[in-house]
């Protein structure tokens, strides 16, 4: 028989579980559709072109994030790109990302804590952090808000010491605003900043002279760092600095339907940290003015409302809610009544277990053939692909199902036990689905195969090529694999559609070469005098095609 994990888990055991959530899939695979594809494309053409103050994507300006996060992305590829590769190196920074947002979360828990809690709430925090459910693929994927994320722990953490060095922790909430604010824009240090002066104002222990001295501090410093991009990218471009502010402080989406629309999604992505959150709040709810309560509660409900009132409907927006849900959530676990402690242990428990024998049911008919059934469902889904043994992801997934056995067959009775066992459970299904699938699932996500097989179509010196269609992760692929830089189709003259679904009249167009995407069963053809070259797909994907055309009239 083994020992028994004793809890609360020591900090060595922590740092296993943050390393064996954090490390599985940074590495391995192509830039995959959406948030992944458009920033390590915006890390490519900084890199390509030395413009480090715009951020671009296929030559065009992408304003959609400040580029901080891409600044510290670059810095990795250029230091590791040697040994990862460009983009797997790119996106160490968000590996690096989520150790920062995990180590000031559970640093912010300690001293939020009261002295019957401070040995379990700094664990408990980082463990509800990483057992979100809506954070195991986002975690992993090169998207500014984990650096936005890190900046919020790390804002949480140093308002813990407001009241003992205003000067100091003024400085240090200043900064960590500031990166935010160059993460994602100034949704989240509004939240954040707004959430501390109501703080200063409503906590009696925080309402005192050095509250004065705090509040200077960090607006002084935020203002500083905050300015910096804006001004920058306003005196090369003005017309650019005006759109992105635009752009950032505009609704997108009624607020009533985003507020639907978040309410019904952080109740599964922020999951389990907002039912113990709710708990917390609920048990402690006559200490509400106190920091450790009132702090957490303000910025997770501004925060919501931020989200629903500036949109768009994205689940990546409900991370902001995540780290002040972790931080009220860990004061109530200890306290949890027995029959909730022992439901949620058990549901992760067969969980987590359940999906990961799945895993390993489809790796063993992947490689072996058996079940045929399921063998087969996976050669139709990816056609082309031809699994291959690797002996470092299959040990890295078997030690990770060893440590998953242990800990769900000797560790110890405990109110915490649930939450350390959701936690590891995320990250065993995430490190397994990352280390046993992932060659099938790049196969199948991967843009390289049909930008290389546009390439080869279009021959040397051809001239600009024009686009319809194609959204910005797919333009962004095409660009980082191939070099192929899309414009927005322009014509110098146009004639009204003609009279049919089929075909689409265009005249004398600025680009001779024109990709469009669009269903394998309804192409719309630009014209007579279009010709088609190339006619590629991913493989497994049914409804999108690109199609190359040149124009050659007559």
């Amino acid at each position: 028989m083994l020992p028994r994990l004793v809890l609360p888990p020591s900090r060595a055991i922590l740092i296993l579980i943050a390393l064996a959530f954090v490390a599985p899939g940074l590495v391995g695979h192509d830039p995959w559709r959406a948030f992944d594809v458009i920033a390590i494309e915006i890390v490519q053409q900084m890199h390509l072109s030395g413009d480090w103050v715009v951020p671009r994507v296929a030559g065009e300006a992408f304003l959609e994030d400040p580029p901080f996060y891409h600044w510290i992305a670059l810095a990795c590829a250029k230091a590791l790109g040697w040994l990862f590769g460009f983009h797997n190196a790119a996106r160490l920074a968000s590996g690096m990302a989520m150790l920062v947002a995990l180590w000031f979360l559970y640093l912010a828990a300690k001293n939020f804590s009261s002295k019957d809690e401070e040995r379990t709430s700094g664990g408990i925090a980082a463990l509800l952090l990483m057992g979100s459910v809506g954070l195991m693929a986002h975690a992993h994927e090169a998207v500014p808000d984990l650096a936005t994320l890190a900046a919020a722990c790390a804002c949480l953490y140093f308002l813990t010491s407001a009241s003992r060095a205003p000067w100091k922790a003024g400085l240090a909430f200043g900064v960590s605003l500031g990166v935010a604010f160059l993460s994602t824009g100034p949704l989240v240090p509004a939240v954040l900043g707004t959430a501390a002066l109501l703080a200063h104002l409503v906590c009696d222990e925080w309402r005192n002279a050095r509250a004065l001295r705090f509040l200077a501090a960090a607006l002084g410093a935020f203002l500083v760092l905050a300015i910096s991009w804006p001004l920058a990218l306003s005196l090369r471009a003005p017309e650019l600095a005006q759109s992105w502010w635009h752009g950032a402080t505009h609704a997108r989406g009624a607020f009533g339907d985003n507020l639907r629309y978040y309410l019904a999604t952080a109740s599964w992505f922020t999951w389990p940290a907002w039912p113990l959150a709710a708990w917390s709040t609920w048990r402690l709810r006559r200490e509400w003015r106190t920091p450790r309560i009132f702090v957490p509660l303000t910025a997770a409900l501004l925060a919501l409302l931020a989200i629903a009132y500036a949109g768009p409907k994205q689940d990546i927006n409900c991370i902001v809610l995540i780290a002040p849900l972790a931080l009220l959530g860990a004061h109530g676990v200890a306290q949890l009544r027995r029959g909730a402690a022992n439901a949620l242990d058990w549901f992760g428990v067969m969980t987590f277990s359940f999906f990961v024998g799945l895993v390993w049911l489809g790796y063993l008919a992947m490689m072996t053939g058996v079940p045929t059934k399921v063998a087969n469902n996976f050669a139709r889904s990816a056609p082309g692909f031809l699994a291959q043994f690797e002996l470092l992801p299959f040990a890295v997934a078997l030690a990770l199902t060893l440590a998953w056995i242990y800990l769900a067959l000797f560790t110890a009775p405990s109110a915490t036990r649930g939450v350390l066992r959701w936690a590891t459970g995320v990250a065993l299904l995430w490190g397994a689905f990352a280390t046993l699938w992932m060659p099938w699932a790049d196969h199948l996500r991967s843009y390289r195969g049909v930008a290389l097989q546009i390439k080869s179509s279009i021959p040397a010196g051809a001239g600009c090529i024009a686009q319809t269609g194609l959204a910005t992760a797919q333009r962004a692929a095409l660009s980082f694999h191939a070099g192929i830089r899309t414009e927005r189709l322009q014509l110098a003259a146009a004639k009204p559609p003609a009279a049919t679904t089929s075909t689409t009249s265009i005249t004398t167009p600025a680009c001779r070469y024109l990709i469009v995407q669009g269903h394998p069963r309804q192409e719309t053809t630009p014209g007579p005098d279009w010709r088609k070259l190339a006619d590629v797909g991913r493989p497994g994907k049914n409804l999108e095609r690109f199609r190359l055309y040149r124009y050659a009239p007559g």
